[in-house]
């Protein structure tokens, strides 16, 4: 209960325990206390025993049980509660016998704990009992006297969830039929219990004061006074009358006491209710005993009665009305005029005070219990009684609540008809009272009041008038229909003039109006209007459609029928005593109504008018408002006698000379009410032909269409009114003005700019969508014709919106269409068999199968359109039945159109599909027809052979140049296909749309089931579509640069789940195979790459190849297909069929004549054969090798034209160019593979046939377009590289090699080669300025580049290019040297990133060479000047700042530190890459400067801010995480592999991970440049803002210094260097460098320190051992050595060097710059050399000339004379 923690008392080393306590007290006491309270003797069961003192009683509980009770009488809330939860749930698990044992301490245990003060444990209490009980049962027995009175209290309890336990408990221990038995068994012990709480109890006697607050106290006090009073109550209405006589005398001296009385006045309301919730059953069960105790009960009850507590009342007022009817005397036991009606008066005068629903229905049966002498005079006593009624009406609280005003309306009208009826001398002064001064006062408050008007008033009100009328018509002796004439006179006379006063206002109140004829109607028939509180009755049925729709139009016509004629029956029942007040009434209102319409314009009037006409439309009211429309001119009075000539009817002139004029009027908005007059009119009307000749003239006026919608909708709301128009609905007139009106709305919205009213047009719209789809009896409201004439005007302008190019302009004429569409497609039965209605909906289908682009419709006109034509369908798919829909077949030639058109981009077909795919989904959802109707469908879409054989030729022959290039398919013919570039398109070629839209269609129909499997011709249909879908996607899979277009629509497909895969799991693709097989044997090419690609998708395993490749020779002979079949499928064939075609093709080979060198089925086919199976290695056959090669060798030697040797190919012939290509694939695998030694003759053979394609090569550079002569340019480069590899690996003195083979590669060959490919490197690139010009030299570059990497460094120095010279460029380089730099510097910036890579490679062997050139001139150099720089190569720096210009434009825009992903081969990556390989030759070049050049160039670095401008752009470059991924030679579970770990390798091929090829990059530039130039860097790095240079440091730190680090420590470890009187040594683990210094006497120990952020943090130098130095000295060299490390752009060991020439110049007697306090310059490793002419000393120039600028001065810093 927390207090663990709390300070125990001193000496008390035990926490407390009431068990322990109570076992204490037994051992001193020898017996187990006992419960304290509830008056009970130490001789009642005792509580359950401790462990000493009762072992024999002990015996009978269980130890659980034992522990569970004990818990129950500790006093914390959270101990009792859980025990008791404990104790219910060990009672239904544990056996009878074991239960049985806590019985005799359970009543102890619950007549204390089930009136705990918590709520919950009282609950938890009686849900435990319940468990008790069905395990014990009848065992109880012998315990119910002592619980039953708590039982009872329990089961009143306050707290309902816990009553309700107690009363569930209560009927499992007896049924229903039991318990009065079980409470007469224990009736005197309830007594007792109850009335010990009710009159000796108080609230510090049920709680300790000591323990439980006053509140608690009081709280629990009140809650057992309710429930014992609520208990008795429960007793006295179970127990038997038989029993109640026993009982008498304990209720009678409970009944004598005071304390008992005074409880109807408690403070407490719940006490109070109980109290006379409990006189009330007094009075019902014990009446004699109530007489009895009748002057203290009358009081008790009669002067409460103005009780306002909401908890009370209800009981109060039932104690109220027993007592007056048990009591008859009551009244003379209480003063009623001056106690009782005082407080009721004050009850009623407030309302209720918000308790009306539940004082007044007890009104009327207590003011009949009031005796006459006590409301005499009754004039006065009705008055006050009734004028308190209203008066409380009147309170805006009750106003407020509808329940409340409609209870005292009723207890109004009900008390009312009570007082009428009271007889007496003043009778009729009582009621005229009653009417004049009460009732039409009440009927008028209620009319003022719009809360009070939907109340049950008129309605009462009619059913007294029909209750006087029944009496006023009998004839009695005693005068009573007399009484009720008189009465039903005054209140007709009384309420005509009320409602004429309210009428007869210019300011009348409209809502005030709308009461009066509402109550009018109600007087006139309360059946015919609709009585408040009405709650429909909501059923559900399961039927079929169209039965529930016949039912229920049936239904409403049969209950509008049946309401009908109740009215009319009710009408001529009406009494004559009603009849004809009322119509008087109507006939004064209408007369004063229309003389203020006539008069003043009065609307309010005219409305109440019409409301009038509605209800009361006859020909009498008419003549009465035609009579006060006498006063007009001469004109109208001629017209008006026209008029009564045509018609005699008065509601027809009526018409004619009033209700046109107010409907022509234009300022009118609201006409509702001029058309329910015109209804009226109808209504009186003799026949159907009056009517439809009167509305016909209205059609024919200039009327707002508004008005006749509002005729058309009140003429759908019932058949009464459909009838009156019926007939014009269907005539001609109304029908012509329709399609009229629809043309004239299409033309209107489609006019651009058309200025019209929105609310007008509107409204137009919405009349045609009522007349379309309105339906009555499967009929529609106008004629069939119109209705398709209608529709044809709809779909015509549908038509033309689509060629609208205005989006605003046709935005609501389309919004209408489809309202009136859907609506109409939606609700007509049939409609859309009619061609008009199919035309509209494939218009409505082809607008939404657009992109909005296209048909500048906004998202929610096409959101309008899909659902329109969506319902459309969906009518259409039930309306077929076995016909044929012409929407389906143009519909589907029109998507066929558009798919094969190549006009569409991938938005428009996404869009186009997904419309298909609607429209299907809903054609499968036709019931037993969707099979025919969507295998219809695809049949109309699905293009014929020819077709689809256009649509391949559409592809262009792009696709060709990556097989070709790779090897994996062989021509000697030209590609066929289209020519059109896909660089620039926007358009997909409409294969692609084709396949897309009939593999959705597929997905669709397997998905759905729709394919029946045993179908061949539809498995067949499928299985080419498919097809041609993987056909589509091999094409863009070997584009080599595919554009975004069909990246666009590959995504798109995967999106849509359009992939292999999802075909896969639908069906089986086993004929799929077989489908792609067949055609790739015929046509070859494409097809055969989409069968590799299939069989890959497959498992190779699991794929029948015999069932396709059955043997070599059923693919003889070979024509093209065959061949690129072969091809494909090589890689797929075990190692027997793959010998066996080899075989076959050597020997073919062998009998080759010369006419079959070229052709496919002679020794081509064979080559390309053979070099596909050996390119995987898959086979053994390296015998056959020099066998192909002798036969070759023959064939040059018997006809050498066939090798296209030294020529140009531009009379070359497709086949010769195949051939060769196939050769010279050949020979590079032969030398990889064949085991045999080659002759002299073939290695002549092999390296002179190389050279000679080469100048074939070289002198087609012109026809690279061309790609076999692309490719045999790319070839031919290969092979030279394969055999510059060959030579590079072999060993000089090879056994293998015939004898000055090698150094004849060197001398003629490999020179020869470079001679050749040089030159046309730079012709190529200097006639294309970029790649993207011309894509198919990427690959030409790509082989040219690789094979230029082999050339040696002297070869390149003795290079034969043009010289080439720039103008003003300062160089100190030879002529040939510049002139490489100049040609090959420029081709970095060239947009092909083999062309970069290659140049890369060739300059980076270069760079080393370069800086000895500087060597002279640095000579020049003195020490006159300051800060001297020294540029680099001046060609390379002057493409850097180019570069540097264009990446700025790039880069400027990304935050430094943040990853800028480059696109693979775009513009920005070439211009990237070729930065950043800049970049690295720059550095190549700065490493292999001497230091006191490295000091000038980096000098020139620093003032052009380049390496600045680097190191940002870096941070830009390099990844956040710059993991390496790809394959590594390290052993793996090592540390992570990152880019600065691994090396990059920059392969000029290699295409293969170009994504992360750009960060490795930036990371080796930035690992170089951290290592060569660390100073630098450094000063950079301080220098930057303070995010970027936490940026900096971090990534820093994590990545590169550790790699840095332990490379530097590792240098020091493998140095060479050797140094005369210093060591060096190095610990890896601690990161330290320790230098040893000795000299004669002197010894200097030096402990160099990297920092974790190695190299940005400084290095510290610490010292070790000294001796033979003064401290100075110690201090100035190690400041020195510090400064070394850190300033100079250089290794530890050069920082180390630079230092010890430092130290040895001074023991040599070289004395110390007084400036810099070193001998060696720490930049420039200058020695002092300029003398002060005073004092002799020597400094540093660099040192003066910062001495010079910063102190503004040219004195000596030692003796302040001027310098000289």
């Amino acid at each position: 209960m927390g207090g663990k923690n709390k300070q125990r008392t001193k000496g008390n080393l035990r926490p407390s325990s009431s068990g322990r306590a109570a076992e204490l007290l037994a051992k001193e006491r020898g017996t187990v206390p006992g419960f304290i309270g509830f008056g009970t003797s130490q001789s009642d069961l005792g509580y359950v025993p401790a462990i000493q003192g009762a072992e024999e009683v002990d015996s009978l509980v269980d130890a659980d049980f034992r522990m569970v009770l004990r818990k129950l009488s500790k006093r914390d809330v959270t101990t009792k509660l859980k025990a008791m939860q404990e104790f219910g749930t060990m009672c239904k698990e544990r056996e009878a016998e074991v239960v049985k044992g806590v019985l005799p301490y359970w009543p102890r245990i619950y007549c204390k704990i089930s009136l705990d003060h918590d709520r919950r444990v009282r609950e938890a209490t009686q849900q435990s009992f319940e468990q008790l009980i069905l395990k014990v049962k009848k065992h109880l027995a012998p315990y119910l006297k002592s619980i039953m009175g708590y039982w009872l209290i329990a089961q009143c309890d306050t707290y309902s969830p816990a009553a309700s336990a107690a009363k569930v408990a209560f009927e499992k221990a007896f049924p229903l039929s039991k318990q009065p038995e079980a409470l007469v068994f224990c009736k005197d012990e309830i007594l007792n219990v109850l009335q010990d709480h009710l009159l000796k109890e108080t609230a510090d006697t049920l709680s300790d004061p000591q323990t439980v607050p006053e509140e608690e106290r009081k709280a629990k006090f009140f809650r057992i006074l309710t429930c014992s009073l609520l208990a008795l109550k429960k007793l006295l209405s179970i127990l038997p009358k038989k029993e109640m006589h026993s009982l008498e005398e304990k209720l009678m001296s409970l009944l004598s006491q005071n304390k008992f009385w005074k409880y109807s006045k408690n403070n407490v309301s719940q006490v109070r209710s109980a109290f006379f919730e409990l006189i009330s059953a007094f009075c019902q069960h014990l009446p004699e005993v109530v007489k009895a105790e009748a002057p203290r009960v009358c009081p008790a009850v009669l002067l409460s009665i103005d009780d306002s507590d909401a908890v009370v009342c209800p009981a109060l007022w039932e104690a109220v009305l027993y007592t007056i009817t048990t009591i008859e005397d009551c009244w003379s036991h209480v003063n009623a005029r001056k106690g009782v009606l005082p407080k009721l008066w004050t009850v009623l005068r407030e309302g209720g005070q918000g308790l009306a629903t539940v004082i007044y229905p007890n009104l009327l049966p207590f003011i009949s219990k009031v005796p006459p002498d006590i409301v005499e005079p009754k004039l006065e006593y009705f008055r006050v009684f009734f004028s308190s009624i209203i008066q409380g009406l009147s309170n805006e609280r009750t106003i407020a609540s509808p329940s409340e005003t409609s209870a005292i309306i009723t207890a109004f009208m009900e008390c009312l008809c009570f007082a009428v009826l009271q007889k007496g001398e003043d009778q009729s002064q009582i009621h005229q009272m009653l009417i004049c001064d009460q009732l039409i006062p009440f009927v008028s408050a209620v009319l003022k009041e719009p809360k009070l008007q939907s109340g049950p008033l008129f309605y009462q009100t009619a059913e007294m008038l029909s209750s006087w009328e029944a009496k006023a018509e009998l004839s009695n002796d005693d005068g009573t229909d007399e009484v009720f004439q008189k009465l039903l006179t005054d209140f007709w006379g009384h309420l005509s003039k009320m409602c004429i006063l309210h009428v007869d206002r210019l300011d009348a109140d409209r809502k005030l109006l709308f009461a009066i004829s509402g109550m009018l109607e109600i007087l006139h028939n309360p059946k015919s209007a609709m009585k408040p509180n009405n709650r429909k009755s909501l059923k559900i049925r399961f039927t079929d459609e169209d039965e529930f729709e016949r039912n229920t139009e049936s239904r409403k016509l049969m209950e509008v029928r049946n309401g009908d004629s109740e009215i009319q029956a009710d009408l001529q029942q009406t009494s004559r005593l009603r009849k004809e007040p009322l119509e008087n009434l109507v006939c004064n209102l209408a007369e004063l109504s229309i003389v203020y319409v006539n008069e003043q314009k009065s609307e309010q009037h005219l409305n109440f008018l019409s409301t009038l006409l509605n209800t009361f439309s006859s020909n009498r009211v008419f003549q009465v408002l035609l009579e006060q429309g006498n006063n007009v001119s001469p004109a109208q009075a001629e017209s008006q006698n026209e008029v009564k000539a045509h018609n005699r009817s008065p509601s027809v002139q009526f018409l004619y000379l009033n209700l046109i004029t107010w409907l022509k009027e234009d300022w009118r908005k609201d006409t509702h009410f001029l058309v329910d007059i015109l209804y009226s009119v109808l209504h009186c009307c003799n026949n159907n032909d009056e009517r439809k000749v009167i509305l016909d003239d209205l059609v024919k006026m200039d009327l707002k269409w508004v008005i006749f919608l509002q005729i058309i909708q009140k003429a759908c709301s019932g058949t009464t009114k459909l009838s009156l128009v019926s007939d014009w609905l269907k005539g001609d007139t109304l029908g012509e003005r329709l399609v009229m009106l629809a043309d004239d709305l299409c033309h209107l919205g489609l006019k651009p700019r058309a200025a019209s009213s929105g609310s007008a047009s509107s409204e137009m719209w919405t009349l045609l969508s009522l007349v379309l789809s309105q339906h009555v009896k499967n009929e529609s409201l106008i004629g069939e014709t119109f209705v398709e004439r209608i529709i044809d005007k709809l779909q015509a302008a549908l038509s033309k919106a689509k060629d609208l190019s205005q989006a605003g302009d046709t935005e609501p004429s389309v919004s209408f269409i489809c309202d009136v569409a859907s609506s109409f497609f939606s609700s007509v039965k049939g409609c859309l068999l009619m061609p008009s209605s199919e035309d509209l909906l494939l218009t409505i289908f082809q607008l939404c199968a657009q992109r909005q682009d296209a048909t500048y419709l906004t998202d929610v006109l096409v959101c309008k359109l899909k659902h329109t034509w969506m319902s459309g369908i969906n009518s259409l798919v039930h309306q077929l039945q076995g016909t044929q829909s012409t929407f389906l077949l143009k519909a589907a030639l029109w998507v066929k159109n558009q798919v094969q058109s190549s006009s569409l981009d991938v938005k428009r077909l996404q869009v186009l599909i997904s419309a298909v795919s609607d429209l299907l989904l809903k054609l499968m959802e036709a019931d037993g027809q969707s099979e025919c109707l969507v295998r219809a469908y695809v049949e109309h879409v699905t293009p014929n052979k020819i077709e689809w054989g256009k649509l391949h030729e559409s592809l262009c022959s792009e696709w060709m140049h990556k097989p070709l290039l790779e090897g994996r398919l062989s021509m000697n013919c030209e590609p066929l296909g289209s020519s059109v570039k896909l660089c620039g398109t926007t358009k997909l070629p409409g294969h692609l749309c084709t396949s897309a839209l009939l593999s959705k269609i597929v997905l669709l129909q397997l998905k759905n089931r729709v394919v029946q499997g045993n179908h061949d011709s539809e498995r067949k249909e499928i299985d080419n579509i498919i097809a041609e879908l993987l056909y589509s996607l091999q094409w863009i899979e070997e584009l080599e640069n595919p554009p975004y277009l069909l990246l666009e629509y590959l995504h798109m497909l995967e999106e849509m789940h359009i992939t292999y895969e999802e075909f896969s799991t639908l069906s089986s693709t086993a004929n799929l195979q077989q489908t792609i097989f067949d055609r790739s044997e015929e046509h070859g090419r494409l097809w055969s790459l989409t069968l590799a690609k299939v069989i890959r998708a497959e498992n190779a395993g699991s794929w029948k190849r015999k069932e396709l490749f059955k043997t070599t020779e059923g693919f003889l002979p070979l024509t093209e297909g065959r061949l690129h079949t072969l091809q494909c499928l090589s890689s797929f064939l075990i190692e027997e069929e793959k010998r066996e075609l080899v075989f076959h093709c050597v020997a073919k080979l062998m009998t080759c004549t010369q006419t079959e060198l070229s052709s496919t089925d002679g020794a081509f086919g064979c080559l390309s054969i053979l070099n596909t199976c050996l390119k995987d290695r898959s086979i053994d056959c390296d015998h056959l090798l020099p066998a192909v090669l002798k036969i070759i060798i023959s064939w040059k030697n018997d006809n050498e034209d066939s090798f296209l040797f030294s020529c140009s190919l531009k009379e070359a012939s497709a086949q010769l160019l195949g051939f060769n290509i196939e050769l010279m694939r050949y020979l590079p695998l032969l030398l990889k593979y064949s085991a045999a030694p080659l002759a002299d003759n073939e290695w002549d053979f092999l390296m002179c046939s190389m050279l000679a394609w080469l100048e074939t090569t070289s002198e087609s550079r012109l026809l690279y377009h061309i790609p076999l002569v692309q490719i045999f340019a790319c070839v031919s480069c290969d092979l030279a590289s394969a055999l510059s590899t060959y030579f590079e690996a072999a060993a000089p003195d090879s056994t293998v090699l015939p004898k000055n083979l090698v150094s004849e590669w060197k001398e003629f060959f490999s020179e020869g080669i470079h001679n050749l490919l040089l030159p046309l490197l730079v012709k190529i690139t200097g006639e294309t300025k970029n790649a993207s010009e011309g894509s198919f030299q990427n690959s030409v570059l790509s082989s040219l580049g690789e094979a230029l990497t082999y050339i040696s460094k002297d070869q390149f120095l003795n290079h034969k290019l043009p010289p080439k010279f720039v103008a003003g460029q300062k160089t100190n380089l030879p002529d040939k040297l510049q002139t490489l730099l100049n040609t090959l510097c420029p081709l970095l910036l060239f947009r092909a990133r083999p062309v970069q890579v290659s140049v890369y490679h060739m300059l980076h062997k270069l760079m080393p060479e370069l800086p000895k050139f500087d060597d002279e001139d640095l000579k020049s150099y003195g020490d006159e000047e300051e800060e001297l720089a020294l540029s680099p190569p001046a060609a390379l720096m002057s493409i850097l700042a180019t570069q540097e210009l264009l990446l700025e434009n790039i880069l400027e825009c990304i935050p430094v530190g943040e990853f800028a992903v480059i696109q693979p081969l775009s513009d920005e990556f070439c211009l990237v890459l070729g930065y950043l390989l800049t970049w690295k030759l720059t550095l190549a070049f700065f490493k292999a400067a001497s230091s006191q050049l490295r000091v000038l160039y980096s000098q020139y670095l620093r003032r052009t801010k380049s390496l600045n401008k680097l190191l940002y752009h870096l941070f830009r470059l390099m990844p956040e995480n710059p993991v390496f991924s790809g394959p590594t030679s390290e052993v793996p579970n090592k540390d992570t592999k990152t880019f600065f770990t691994e090396e990059l390798r920059l392969d000029v091929k290699g295409t293969g991970g170009l994504s992360s090829q750009i960060p490795h990059l930036a990371c080796s530039v930035y690992h170089i440049t951290l290592k060569d130039l660390p100073a630098m860097v450094r000063l950079w790095w301080n220098s930057c803002e303070k995010r970027v240079f936490n940026v900096v440091d971090k990534f820093t730190s994590k990545y590169v210094s550790s790699v840095l680090s332990s490379q530097e420590i590792s240098s020091v470890q493998t140095s060479t260097q050797l140094f005369n009187g210093m060591t060096v040594k190095a610990r890896s683990a601690a990161r330290e460098v320790i230098a040893t210094y000795s000299v004669d006497d002197i010894f200097i120990e030096l402990i160099i320190q990297l920092p974790s952020n190695y190299p940005l943090g400084c290095i510290t130098v610490e010292s070790g051992k000294r001796v033979g130095v003064a401290v100075q000295q110690w201090r100035n060299w190690m400041l020195q050595l510090s400064t070394y490390l850190t300033h100079q752009n250089g290794s530890i060991m050069e920082g180390l060097s630079l230092w010890k020439n430092n130290v040895d110049k001074r023991f040599e007697g070289v004395e110390d710059c007084m400036i810099c306090f070193s001998v060696i310059h720490g930049s420039n490793y200058s020695l002092p050399k300029k003398a002060c002419r005073t004092c002799k000393k020597k400094f540093h120039s660099a040192c003066l000339y910062k001495w010079f600028s910063s102190s503004n001065k040219s004195t000596c810093p030692l003796c302040r004379e001027t310098f000289l």
